[in-house]
């Protein structure tokens, strides 16, 4: 047998399972995943939505039906969607305290009440007839006024049962009003997780047909971030934990992992990072048509988001992770 004398062998830490997980460096757990479901009105509602195989709308009702399984096997956080609302210009239903959300959000807390924690998306382009992320006029998006709606959202689903509303808008100064908003109110305890680095990205292609938001007219550009800035990235992050973020998220991941790792030198706040839509769906196609070992990659795209920093993923791949014994 030859022998080459080597001091150093890394192989010997790789010999079997055993000494792997001993010695793994980045660490993956369901407390880590929280897992995003789109709800509307209305009773007994479960629809397959086409461009996300996997990913239902529900009604509350079948909503609670479809966590009891994943609660039972340790994913007790959710990301709240709501779809199917009437829309109008100022997006009144975004408020309306008999809005799906709302309503999913009571019959949750009165089913599971503290076993289960509820996120809530606040913005409203699920909720205007020309699906921007806020008031529109003159083919401009007004901040100021945009906020204002904002807050209002977010008091609506915290008085339901919110446990943390989560800003996706990028209107500027709305995570300190909002955090103004819920203060005054007395939910000072409910969380928010600001969607502090959210870019104009391609990925959003199938969310858009499952919460009906695309834009009628334009595109986001003029709020949602420049994916060419990190440093303005990092400065928007800033602004949000200056303002009262409880948590920063990334949004896309996969693109974006570096920009997750450079959040996560900058902030001693939790870091999130959303594994959007169109990461999904591409995977999920490709599995169907044979060409990757969805298992292996789906795995290898979680420790990714875990070793670039992130502590919470937020991903539509969370019910197959565990009832699949991916982890």
């Amino acid at each position: 047998m030859t022998n080459l004398h080597l001091l150093h062998r890394p192989r010997r830490l790789r010999k079997n399972s055993i000494v792997r997980n001993m010695v793994a460096e980045t660490h993956l757990s369901k407390d880590m995943l929280m897992y995003p479901y789109f709800v509307m009105k209305g009773k007994g509602i479960q629809n397959p939505i086409a461009a996300m195989p996997g990913i239902d709308h529900f009604s509350p009702d079948t909503l609670v039906r479809d966590i009891e399984p994943l609660l039972k096997r340790g994913i007790n956080k959710i990301l709240l969607f709501g779809v199917g609302d009437t829309k109008s210009d100022m997006a009144d239903s975004a408020y309306n305290d008999n809005s799906a959300v709302p309503t999913a959000l009571r019959l949750l807390k009165a089913t599971f009440g503290n076993d289960l924690y509820v996120a809530t998306d606040v913005c409203v382009c699920a909720y205007t007839t020309h699906g921007h992320c806020g008031v529109l006029a003159h083919d401009h998006i007004l901040n100021d006024e945009s906020v204002v709606l904002l807050g209002k959202m977010a008091l609506t689903h915290a008085q339901a049962g919110a446990d943390m509303v989560a800003p996706s808008d990028m209107m500027d100064g709305r995570v300190g009003h909002i955090r103004h908003v819920l203060d005054n109110a007395g939910y000072s305890e409910t969380a928010l997780m600001a969607y502090s680095i959210k870019y104009a990205s391609a990925y959003y292609g199938p969310f858009r047909e499952a919460a009906d938001s695309a834009p009628q007219k334009g595109d986001r550009k003029g709020y949602q971030m420049d994916f060419r800035n990190p440093n303005e990235s990092m400065r928007e992050a800033m602004l949000d934990e200056n303002e009262g973020a409880d948590v920063l998220m990334v949004k896309p991941a996969l693109a974006y992992l570096d920009i997750i790792h450079q959040l996560r030198q900058q902030t001693h706040l939790p870091v999130a990072c959303y594994n959007v839509s169109g990461e999904y769906s591409m995977l999920k196609l490709a599995a169907q048509h044979q060409l990757i070992n969805e298992q292996n990659l789906v795995m290898e795209n979680m420790y990714a988001f875990a070793r670039a920093g992130a502590n919470i993923i937020i991903t539509y791949h969370a019910k197959d992770i565990v009832l699949q014994e991916w982890l």
